[in-house]
Formats: structure tokens, sequence, C-alpha cells
């Protein structure tokens, strides 16, 4: 099983970036996915879930309205659009498989993850 994380770099605040990640090893359209971050000094933090379609999607309130998961089952690609960032969004952003089907809350257990990717937002 492989998850690699790309499109990380540093931006200024207020700008953009669109972060994918290229899963193999299992059956990616089966599976429900998510985004988590960390930060230099935190524990992890859940950013986004999408289940498997690709049809519903879960935020939590900090990054509502301006991150946008998503994901291409042909392409076997997660992805997160992230507009309006904030330098506290500084952090390194990994995908991971949540072990069961996500909801509103959190995931509590993932089954895989990547190296993630790092994001600064400096200006």
């Amino acid at each position: 099983v492989q998850l690699v994380e790309s499109g990380g770099g540093t931006v200024q605040p207020g700008g953009s970036l669109t972060l994918s990640c290229a899963v193999s090893g299992f059956r990616f359209s089966l599976f429900d996915m998510s985004w988590v971050r960390q930060a230099p000094g935190k524990g992890p933090e859940w950013i986004s879930s999408i289940n498997s379609g690709g049809s519903i999607t879960y935020y939590p309130d900090f990054v509502k309205g301006r991150f946008t998961i998503s994901r291409d089952n042909a392409k076997n690609t997660l992805y997160l659009q992230m507009n309006s960032l904030k330098p506290e969004d500084t952090a390194l952003y990994y995908c991971a498989r949540p072990r069961r089907r996500v909801g509103v809350r959190p995931p509590e257990e993932y089954d895989y993850r990547g190296q993630g990717t790092q994001v600064t937002v400096s200006s």
C-alpha cells in the first residue's frame, strides 16, 4: 500500500494550494478517505473526509468554506483544494484511509497514511 502526497509548498497568506494524494495497493474506489495535518509540536488534526463515491464530504468548522476535498476514483487520487490560507494552516498534510466509514466526527483510527507534504503559509 502506498499513499503519496504532493503539491505542498510555501504560499502567502490568502493564497491557494491544491494537494494530491496518489494511492496504490488497495481498491481506492471502495474506501472513504481523509486529510489530516500536523503542525510542529502539536498532535494530528483532522481536516476533511470524503465517502468512497465522492458524493459526501465532511469538514471541521475551522476549514469549512476554505478547503475542498475531492477524489478521482478513475485515477486513484485524492485532492485537497485550499483557499484563503492562513499562517495557522502551516503544517505537514497527509492523506489517510480511515478504519471505519466516515461521518461528521473525525475518524478515530486510520489503517494507512502517507508521508505527507509540507504547507507553509508565510509572508
